[in-house]
């Protein structure tokens, strides 16, 4: 197959992060197109493909991106949002379909959400009906379109795959909502990807919808019960309660698992319907090797292995967060934007800058934030009380991070190695936070070692903002002061005792 001119959508994103290598690797071009570029600065792969700043929305930055494409690929949606999220996904699609067709795309390919035989498109969950009515727009245009209807999503990162393994990790007795009983048929991320890279070189008079899915159908209950087994837990004791609601289990979701509400509720909606293959003609035109689809225990062994050695690619929250503030820090000092307070703090540190910069990149996550844990712990839990994603969303990786990586309630702004780390807040706030901390060579006077400088950051929006700053700034010496002595010890442990 001849290499052709890819666009990617959502590559900031779990499937379009993973799609982008896979393509280049099979011989394709790609182009990448997003909001925010410098989200994708850091990705291995970012030297081998072009990458544009644009929206989906925005005609003018789409046509731009389309030009010279040969296959568009799709995997962006509005999904928590807020109310009109659908019209916005159908706005979004048309506009992609236009856009194709004017600039001669031969193929537009969409990842959508597999949808319950003879249920009508009305009925679904609001999710579901979204996914399906987008795949239609792009069957009803000139430009012919691969969409691909996938169920549950196994692999290492994915939401659905973190939700299940929270679920089933954390509660050993569960009370669980009647639709544990739902069949759907999971299918690994590697397939998904397979399909997706496959659909590239599709002939021409291709122009359908594809249910694509693993070997194995069954219910959520025996996901979990077949999860536990595979990661070697101790069997489950599952209680269904007919009475929770969608609405109620996304709240006991978002207790349990990183998961937020925003995003649980659709994927608990969606689990209410039977999702199960009607055909596997996908097959015809991108064969299945030996071995695939993949089986759903050996998808989940593969995601759990990756999980072990630190190589989990993306993950759900690589994507924003719908609602986060996405403003980069104001330049200051000379900023004219409003009121922006600081808390500054700094020490000198005994320990090489190598050995404090290996603790500020290993800051969160399983390491925690180095001062007053009760404090963090209960400023996630407030934050996820308001709908926001808490302090478990955790880490990508244990000991590296990179521009866009989610980090607890806080995302990656900026990274210099050894040097710098910006960290811009995700949580629900009356205004816009960062935190920064710096790793730097002694300052004169301090006799060898290093530096270590910290700034947190807010711009308040409204009086409500004000008055949350001044009402949280009594507890700064003991969080944001605590933070800085303790991460200056724990670099000169490691410096000592580098094991």
């Amino acid at each position: 197959m001849t290499g052709k001119n890819c666009l990617v959508t959502g590559a900031t994103g779990y499937i379009g992060g993973r799609l982008v290598p896979e393509l280049l690797d099979a011989g394709h071009r790609v182009r990448c197109l997003a909001r925010t570029p410098e989200k994708l600065r850091d990705h291995p792969w970012a030297g081998r493909a072009e990458i544009v700043r644009g929206d989906v929305t925005d005609e003018g930055s789409l046509a731009a991106a389309m030009d010279g494409i040969d296959v568009a690929y799709y995997l962006v949606h509005a999904l928590g949002t807020g109310s009109g999220f659908e019209e916005r996904d159908r706005a979004a699609a048309r506009n992609f379909a236009r856009q194709a067709r004017a600039a001669g795309v031969r193929r537009i390919v969409y990842l959508g959400g597999l949808t319950p035989a003879g249920i009508p498109v009305r009925e679904l969950s609001p999710h579901l009906r979204s996914r399906a009515e987008v795949g239609e727009i792009f069957l009803a245009e000139p430009v012919p379109a691969t969409v691909l209807r996938a169920a549950v999503v196994i692999g290492s990162g994915s939401a659905s795959f973190e939700m299940l393994r929270y679920l089933t990790e954390r509660l050993p007795v569960m009370v669980t909502p009647s639709w544990v009983g739902t069949r759907c048929q999971p299918i690994a991320v590697r397939d998904v990807l397979r399909y997706l890279v496959g659909s590239a070189g599709m002939p021409p008079e291709v122009d359908r919808a594809f249910d694509i899915g693993g070997p194995d159908v069954v219910t959520y209950e025996e996901m979990m019960r077949r999860y536990a087994v595979v990661a070697k837990l101790p069997a489950r004791l599952i209680l269904r309660v007919p009475m929770l609601t969608p609405r109620l289990s996304s709240h006991w979701i978002g207790l349990v698992t990183p998961v937020p509400r925003a995003l649980a509720r659709p994927l608990a909606e969606s689990l209410r319907h039977e999702v199960v293959c009607a055909e596997h003609d996908i097959a015809g035109y991108v064969p299945d090797p030996p071995g695939a689809p993949i089986g759903f225990d050996e998808a989940l062994s593969l995601a759990l292995q990756r999980i072990r050695e630190a190589r989990v690619d993306t993950r759900w929250s690589s994507a924003g967060i719908p609602g986060a503030p996405s403003d980069p820090l104001p330049t200051d000092p000379d900023w004219a934007g409003g009121s922006l307070y600081t808390d500054r703090r700094e020490c000198a540190v005994e320990a090489s800058p190598e050995a404090l910069w290996r603790v500020v990149e290993g800051i969160g996550g399983e390491n925690g934030w180095y001062s007053f844990p009760l404090a963090w712990a209960l400023r996630g839990w407030l934050d996820r009380l308001v709908g926001g994603v808490g302090i478990r969303r955790g880490r990508r990786d244990a000991a590296r991070l990179r521009v866009g990586d989610s980090l607890d309630f806080w995302r990656v702004e900026e990274i210099l190695p050894g040097r710098l780390l910006r960290l811009r807040a995700e949580m629900r706030l009356p205004g816009l936070a960062w935190l920064e901390l710096r790793a730097d060579p002694p300052a004169a006077g301090d006799g060898g070692g290093a530096r270590y400088r910290q700034r947190a950051l807010f711009h308040p929006h409204g009086l409500l903002g004000h008055m949350y700053w001044w009402s949280v700034s009594p507890f700064h010496a003991v969080v944001f002061g605590g933070m800085a002595r303790n991460i200056a010890r724990a670099a000169e442990r490691l410096d000592h005792d580098p094991e």
